[in-house]
């Protein structure tokens, strides 16, 4: 223990103008109050404390902070009787002051210790006089009003210093308790009434104490007594709250400051400024690993498994064995690894490391990274250090999941951003309305967001369908019914042969019943779902239940679920339609960037069970480019043309195709301007206005629209259909029509055709002329 005067603020703290003084009277009642209560050993101790002070005759005066020195054998009894039983001298840093002043007049060696490094090494520039004032204030208030009014008011006792080790480099937190139990206030006249609610809401909306200097002055109070403090190193645990707080920012560590205070903090927490950290996030798209942007602090992983050294193949060759199977190394010197298995030591070597771990980090269980631990030059680092980081562990994985989720949310943007509906030919226009809500909102101006539209735009409609789609989907659904009850059937008669009774018999029953109902051409919903009810319920269970009686049948029933599982048909219907689709998409995504070169247009598609599209031309598109007729007639040669190209690409796809599938080609003329406008909800313009959404209700009506009075498709395989209302609306494609006559892309023949009425539309006519189709 020592007696010296030690002033903790380091000459910052400001004098308060209070009546104070170093008093043993409200110990000697504390050991009163214990000596009364305790009833086993420990009164022996108390009662010897106060037998000695009793004999000291100091009981209620006041002390001299000057003469302290002279009860050195008393403070040993306060210190006794007042600290834990549980800590040695050695481990505690405990000491008593001067009521409501920094300074320290007894304490442990600990306590002086770490004071005296701390004034030696350590710079506090973050707390100022005037933070020392208040603080002090704050502590004096709640005591007054505590004791004298019963308030508790809503503050935190101990106190927090931050600071930088001058010696290290790194921060350096320290959490100093005042116990206030050992003093004795005493209002030297009548207490003024004070409005707790008013002030109670004042402090908890973070306002300080400075309003009750007026309404309650210290000089109207004595204090006399001991303040206990206590000093505790909260170091590590302030460096995992920076981590922490890093890790609530928006931008986590993808800002160079943001990740430099992760590693300070690091650094911080093992004490030792030499040890550096690198951080290596595991960067995906689509469930692949990626290089990351740029390299931070070091950059040691940065170089080792960066892109200037490994080609993307090997890296995600390497960074996919890692996350199958993370693996923690560490060696105090790289140097004494030998060995085939540590020959990626090499290339840390030639950077200088010395000691090194790899730590493999995980959140949620999910490996999003790795830390590196290390040092250059001679610096060498042991285990312990890695147990002094274990706290950091899970905050560290926290930061690098935000950072795998802020790269995951830029593809997302830029997804949004380049990918939507929005293309360029009509980007000007939503720059255009953005930015006049963004003028608005910044100038807190009433906005609203219009809508986007554009008036007098022709509009063009293609549609390439495959044929009897729904006709054929059924079929396979079909086809694949029957071969599984077929495959059931013959799976239940073997197994007669392991099992024969009556629950089997009744399942080869049910099955042959569900056999006959199968043998439809076309089956209803409700049907087909009570079958696949059977198979994959009924069926599935009871094989199941055969083979755990009967252990020899379990290759036969292994072979039979097999089988239920697969759907031969509807995956040959699936992989010949996606061969149509994929061949559809591909040319029309090659042609649309053509198109634009004569003059730019709108072009969306989308697919059904074929593929659509629409595309829109006219003079609001661009603005700064003049429109005429002849841009629209040159889409229009375009939009025939590639109507004959897809049917000839399709039909070459026949003999590639598991099921033989054949498209259709329809297009329909609308030779009047429109307007359209952009449908937020759906990303995509829509017609507008009720004259115009008569167009948009025959584009949705005609796919499937007969020739007058027979009972004949207007669409076939092989041909192209134009239909129109007015002869005038298909000028401009019958000299087109006769070029691609004459040029073999087209058949000589050429239908003109008047088609069914239908609900709400009648008067519509077609032109259909058969597109020149390879032999195959």
């Amino acid at each position: 223990m020592q007696l010296t005067i030690l002033d903790v603020s380091a000459s910052k703290g400001q004098p308060l103008a209070i009546d104070a003084a170093i008093s043993f009277k409200p110990f000697v009642h504390y050991l009163e109050k214990r000596l009364a209560e305790e009833k086993t050993v420990k009164s022996l101790l108390y009662k010897e404390a106060l037998a000695r002070f009793n004999d000291a005759s100091i009981r209620s005066g006041d002390i001299e902070l000057e003469d302290i020195e002279k009860y050195g054998n008393l403070l040993e009894h306060v210190y006794a009787c007042l600290s834990p039983v549980d800590e040695g001298e050695g481990r505690l840093a405990w000491g008593l002051s001067f009521p409501f002043l920094p300074v320290v007049f007894y304490g442990t060696d600990l306590l002086y210790d770490l004071l005296d490094r701390r004034e030696q090494n350590y710079d506090d520039e973050s707390r100022t006089p005037a933070d020392y004032y208040r603080d002090r204030l704050q502590l004096i208030y709640s005591f007054i009003l505590k004791r004298l009014y019963n308030f508790q008011a809503p503050v935190k006792k101990e106190q927090y210093h931050v600071g930088i080790n001058k010696t290290t480099g790194l921060m350096q937190c320290y959490k100093i308790d005042i116990n206030t139990d050992l003093v004795e206030v005493t209002a030297k006249s009548a207490l003024p009434v004070i409005d707790f609610v008013q002030l109670y809401t004042h402090l908890s909306e973070g306002g300080g104490f400075e309003i009750l200097e007026e309404t309650l002055p210290l000089s109207l109070f004595m204090f006399r007594g001991l303040c206990i403090i206590t000093l505790t190193d909260v170091t590590a645990e302030e460096a995992i709250n920076n981590i922490r707080k890093v890790r609530l920012s928006p931008k986590g560590i993808t800002d160079e400051q943001s990740y430099q205070q992760v590693i300070q903090s690091l650094k911080s927490l093992v004490r030792d400024n030499k040890i550096e950290f690198d951080l290596f996030p595991f960067l995906k798209v689509n469930d692949e690993p990626v290089f990351g942007f740029a390299k931070a602090g070091t950059g040691v992983l940065f170089e080792v498994w960066g892109e200037h050294r490994l080609s993307p193949e090997e890296f995600k060759r390497q960074a996919k064995s890692f996350a199958a199977k993370p693996i923690f190394f560490f060696s105090s010197d790289i140097y004494q690894e030998t060995g085939k298995a540590y020959s990626f030591l090499e290339h840390f070597r030639r950077l200088g490391v010395k000691s090194l771990a790899l730590m493999p980090i995980f959140h949620l269980h999910e490996p999003v990274g790795v830390m590196a631990v290390h040092t250059f030059g001679g610096h060498t680092f042991d285990e312990k250090v890695l147990a002094l980081l274990e706290p950091a562990i899970s905050p560290v994985g926290q930061l690098l999941r935000i950072y795998v989720d802020v790269f995951n949310m830029e593809i997302q943007n830029v997804i949004k951003e380049k990918f939507t509906s929005i293309q360029p030919s009509v980007q000007w226009k939503f720059n255009e309305v953005a930015w006049n809500y963004i003028y608005h909102t910044k100038r807190n101006l009433p906005v609203v967001l219009g809508n986007i539209h554009f008036k007098d735009v022709y509009p063009l409609y293609g549609a390439i369908d495959i044929r009897n789609s729904t006709a054929e989907r059924n079929k396979a659904i079909v086809a694949d019914i029957n071969n599984h009850l077929h495959i059931l059937a013959e799976t239940l008669d073997a197994l007669q042969a392991y099992q024969d009774n009556n629950l089997l018999r009744e399942m080869i029953y049910h099955t042959r019943q569900w056999q006959q109902m199968a043998q439809q051409d076309q089956l209803s919903t409700s049907i087909e779902n009570d079958i696949d009810q059977f198979l994959e319920e009924e069926a599935v269970a009871y094989l199941n239940h055969v083979a755990s009686q009967a252990p020899g049948s379990r290759q036969l029933i292994n072979t039979c679920l097999q089988q239920l599982d697969s759907h031969v048909n509807k995956n040959e219907l699936e992989l010949s339609m996606q061969l149509i689709n994929n061949a559809i998409n591909d040319y029309l995504e090659t042609n649309k960037y053509r198109l634009q070169e004569s003059y730019p247009c709108y072009f969306e598609k989308f697919k059904t069970d074929g593929v659509e599209y629409d595309i829109y031309i006219g003079q609001s598109i661009t603005p700064t480019k003049e429109f005429n007729h002849f841009h629209l007639k040159d889409l229009r040669l375009w939009q025939l043309s590639s109507m004959a190209a897809i049917a000839r690409l399709t039909h070459s796809l026949l003999t590639e195709m598991p099921r033989e599938l054949h498209t259709t080609q329809l297009i329909f003329v609308h030779n009047h301007p429109i307007e359209i406008s952009f449908r937020t909800d759906e990303r995509r313009f829509d017609v507008e206005g009720a004259y115009n959404i008569r167009y948009q209700m025959i584009k949705k009506r005609i796919d499937k629209v007969h020739i007058r009075n027979t009972e004949e498709r207007l669409t076939q395989p092989g041909k192209i259909a134009l239909i129109y209302t007015d002869a005038d609306d298909v000028v401009d494609f019958i000299p087109f029509i006769h070029y691609l006559q004459e040029s073999g892309d087209l058949l000589p023949e050429l239908e003109e055709l008047e088609l069914e009425d239908l609900q709400g539309l009648t008067g519509l006519k077609a032109l259909r002329v058969g597109v020149a189709l390879p032999s195959l």
